[in-house]
């Protein structure tokens, strides 16, 4: 005789059954900046709603051609609010799902304490060797550290010192391992319990380059992802929006 299950239990095991049905996995692009709390919130994602968020980080410029060619891609999440956009334009995203989910802030910044100072004078002290930027081309925040020079006038005399990384995430080790001095990085790198962690930097005032909006947009292959849907509705949701706010961004 098959052993019966108490309708109570029978009712929990076919809901849990069917959650485990409707679970789906979501290919995330993620521009490096925000790769430490991407992850925090990739956690609680699928600890919250079952789905799996799987990570992919880089520049927003290489992932721009990587999803012109096919890239299996559902959701990315920029360091600008400009390439979501022209994915959109182009037909590439679904429209109506672009939005900002974090406003980032640039830094420049050294893992020795004591070299930059406060107010970022040690740029026009110019007795460095070296000086680290992501390339302006492919990383919006290397593109801000370029405006920032140039609105300082000092562009021209430091641009023979430059170190580009090819994201912000090659920049940040760059710097972080001693291989450039100095650098231009985003703060959330850097940034812990409402502060620099370590070594010294210099919180870049906004008003030296464009606001570095960061968008986020679904992609045409994922219109039926439930998983990719859910991820960026968790994304404007309280728990996410305080890890965000706690590695230094706006919201």
């Amino acid at each position: 005789m098959t052993p019966r299950i108490p309708h109570f239990l029978g009712t929990v095991l076919a809901l849990v059954l069917s959650a485990a049905v409707r679970a789906e996995t979501v290919q995330v692009a993620v521009a490096a900046n925000f790769t430490e709390p991407m992850k925090v919130i990739a956690a609680d994602f699928e600890k919250d709603t079952g789905h799996t968020a799987q990570l992919s980080f880089g520049s927003t410029g290489k992932f721009y051609s990587q999803i012109k060619n096919g890239a299996p891609f559902d959701v990315f999440l920029s360091a600008d609010e400009a390439t979501p956009a022209r994915l959109e334009k182009e037909g590439d995203a679904v429209s109506g799902s672009r939005f900002t989910y974090a406003t980032g802030k640039l830094v420049l910044w050294s893992a020795k304490a004591g070299v930059v100072d406060a107010q970022g004078d040690v740029l026009k002290k110019n007795d460095f060797k070296n000086i680290a930027i992501a390339s302006p081309k492919l990383a919006p925040y290397g593109a801000a550290a370029v405006q920032t020079l140039t609105q300082l006038g000092l562009l021209a005399g430091l641009q023979p010192k430059f170190v580009t990384g090819e994201s912000i995430g090659q920049t940040f080790s760059f710097v972080s391992t001693g291989n450039a001095e100095l650098g231009f990085i985003a703060l959330s790198q850097v940034f812990e319990n409402g502060k620099i962690k370590s070594g010294s930097g210099w919180i870049v005032p906004e008003n030296l380059h464009a606001p570095l909006r960061q968008d986020a947009v679904q992609l045409n292959r994922a219109k039926d992802n439930q998983a990719a849907t859910a991820l960026l509705t968790y994304l404007k949701g309280d728990k996410a929006r305080a890890v965000i706010l706690s590695y230094g961004y706006g919201i």
